[in-house]
């Protein structure tokens, strides 16, 4: 393995501190006040697409659960609220621990050199409160439900916490990054219901499958690089055959998630369920339009392909919440 250390101390490229993948337009460059840009930028306010990711199986999760037990109340839109609100902060503090442990390796990797840590905005102890902050706030919001789901709430850390280390050991890291953002299906079900139970367990499954669909294709924007410094993904494993695996990952989520919404929905009316099984059907029509566009050469359109799931993930949640008026 390629040494991950950095030859030369890192220096800022951008007078302005701009991240080189951000969005362009993004509210954090141009609306943020100066002082607060940097620690932004390490929650990746100016990339919107991870938090979609790691919100949308919440949405999902508490979505089948009131399909499952037929009620709804205000308390499952605090719910929904909180879960918005956690998914901002947890996956800003996930990415700022991300950015302290892989601060050498981003350095030495053209789309990520310009991030605060190795571009020298921050410190990696400056970050390290910054992650504290939000985790504490997340925690507060964790607290408003029920115990099962606060424990399984704290139980996410371990995921987290393991996430950024998996490259290092796995050509599959893209499970542990799964294993971590679709936690809120498992949460999010048991706050609604007060029990785990094997729909939300199914779902999960569902969205790991999912995660290595998006994520493999995130992943082949820095292969050339991730090869050069021996870090490894699913991307450089699958290679050629990228489009074949995909496929089987497509497949996979909507088998899944299409059992799970069965499983939620039995009792529900039979108009409920045909409704609400149009939304894992739609979104593996989401994924195969993404995989007919898919060239791995091309990380512009990788880039665009992957935030394209947000689109994906809607189409299940509008589908699922048509499905409880019926």
């Amino acid at each position: 393995m390629a040494d991950m250390r950095p030859t030369e101390e890192p220096t800022v490229k951008d007078p302005q501190g701009q991240v080189s993948d951000a969005v362009k337009g993004n509210w954090v460059d141009h609306f943020a006040p100066a002082f607060s840009r940097p620690y932004l930028r390490l929650s990746r306010a100016d990339r919107p697409i991870g938090t979609w990711l790691l919100l949308l199986p919440c949405w999902m999760g508490l979505l089948l659960a009131m399909l499952s037990t037929g009620t709804a109340s205000l308390h499952d839109l605090w719910i929904a609220v909180g879960c918005a609100l956690g998914a901002f902060l947890m996956r800003g503090a996930g990415c700022t621990w991300n950015d302290i442990t892989d601060r050498k390796i981003d350095a030495q990797v053209e789309r990520t050199r310009s991030r605060p840590i190795p571009s020298g905005q921050v410190s990696a102890k400056q970050a390290a409160v910054w992650m504290g902050l939000q985790a504490l706030i997340s925690l507060g919001i964790l607290l408003t439900f029920n115990t099962a789901a606060i424990l399984l709430g704290v139980l996410s850390l371990v995921p987290v916490a393991i996430y950024p280390f998996a490259k290092r050991f796995t050509w599959w890291p893209q499970v542990f990054l799964g294993i971590a953002f679709n936690w809120g299906a498992l949460l999010a079900w048991t706050a609604h219901t007060g029990a785990l139970q094997p729909p939300a367990l199914v779902l999960y499954a569902a969205g790991i499958a999912w995660t290595l669909f998006y994520d493999t294709i995130y992943a082949h924007q820095d292969t050339e690089d991730d090869a050069l410094i021996g870090v490894k993904s699913t991307a450089r494993l699958f290679a050629e055959k990228t489009p074949q695996w995909l496929q089987f990952f497509l497949i996979a989520t909507v088998a899944l998630m299409g059992l799970a919404t069965i499983m939620a929905g039995l009792s529900a009316s039979p108009a409920a369920l045909i409704v609400a099984l149009l939304g894992p059907l739609c979104m593996g029509w989401h994924m195969q339009w993404q995989l007919r566009k898919l060239d791995t050469s091309d990380p512009h359109l990788c880039m665009m392909l992957f935030r394209s799931n947000r689109d994906t993930g809607l189409l299940a949640v509008g589908f699922f919440a048509i499905a409880l008026f019926l």
